[in-house]
């Protein structure tokens, strides 16, 4: 007859509810591109690219900034204003209250705000025909200066973000 020994756990401390267990991630910093030393230009490169191919998205970026200059434009401000314009001061997001789901709108932050122009521009860039433009790099140009301008699909991409959140101000109290 065999035995069974009682293997005996020791007692660990309580656990402390603590609000955070790992380290705080720390933001890349990403260099500045190397033709005209901006980082924005550097983020829109990095949205602009698909499948892994940075030089065909930088490529393609920077003839869509040198379509700009040959407008007789300063393509890195036309570029820094679109992005200003096109970035939501005011976003909505979901909020669960008491089993219904509420509409909250949010400001916007910095770095957020950048992250969701970038991604606008390129994506109705996408969008415009073929027909009308030759290459994807005159797609970004004619985005970008539209968007410089306050134009383009972009631009009302932002201003329905703007009347969401207009039209659910009465949620605002929600916002935790």
């Amino acid at each position: 007859m065999e035995v069974k020994q009682e293997v005996q756990v020791p007692l660990l401390p309580p656990q402390v509810n603590t609000p955070m267990r790992a380290k705080r991630v720390t933001k890349k910093i990403l260099a500045p591109d190397p033709v005209h030393g901006n980082r924005l230009v550097t983020r829109l490169v990095n949205r602009v690219m698909q499948r892994g191919k940075k030089s065909t998205a930088e490529k393609i970026t920077y003839k869509a900034l040198d379509i700009v200059k040959a407008k007789g434009e300063d393509p890195i401000k036309i570029f820094e204003t679109a992005v200003a314009n096109v970035g939501p001061k005011m976003e909505v997001r979901p909020r669960r209250v008491g089993g219904a789901s509420y509409q909250v709108p949010s400001e916007v932050r910095g770095d957020r705000r950048i992250s969701l122009a970038l991604r606008w521009i390129v994506q109705y860039a996408q969008k415009r025909s073929s027909k009308e433009y030759k290459g994807y790099a005159e797609k970004l140009a004619a985005e970008l200066t539209d968007a410089a301008a306050g134009a383009g699909e972009s631009i009302k991409k932002r201003d329905t973000v703007h009347r969401m959140a207009e039209a659910n101000r009465a949620f605002a109290h929600f916002k935790w």
